[in-house]
C-alpha cells in the first residue's frame, strides 16, 4: 500500500515536471494558448495562479495531493476487494 502512494506522489511530482516544462518551452510557441481546464484538473494548486508560488513548493503540494487521493483510492479499493459486490438470484 505504501508503494502505491508514493507512485501516486510521484505522480504528482512528474505531472508538475511536465507542465513546467510546457511553460518554459511551449508557451510562447503556441498558437493555442494554454489549456487552463486540463491544467487545472491535473494540478489542483494551479487554481490559485493568481498568488507567487515557487515552482518547488508547487512540487510539494501536487504530490501531497495525488498522495491524499492515492490514499483515498487505496482505502476504497481494499474495501471493494473485502466485500464484493452481492449477485441477487432473479
Amino acid at each position: 500500500m505504501k508503494l502505491r502512494i508514493a507512485i501516486w506522489a510521484m505522480a504528482g511530482a512528474l505531472v508538475v515536471a511536465l507542465w513546467s516544462v510546457y511553460f518554459v518551452f511551449y508557451r510562447t510557441h503556441s498558437q493555442f494558448g494554454v489549456p487552463w481546464a486540463l491544467v487545472d484538473l491535473t494540478m489542483p494548486i494551479a487554481l490559485v495562479r493568481h498568488y507567487a508560488m515557487s515552482v518547488y513548493f508547487v512540487l510539494f503540494v501536487n504530490a501531497a495531493t495525488y498522495a491524499l487521493v492515492g490514499t483515498f483510492g487505496e482505502i476504497l479499493w481494499r474495501l471493494c476487494k473485502q466485500h464484493p459486490p452481492r449477485r441477487f438470484a432473479n
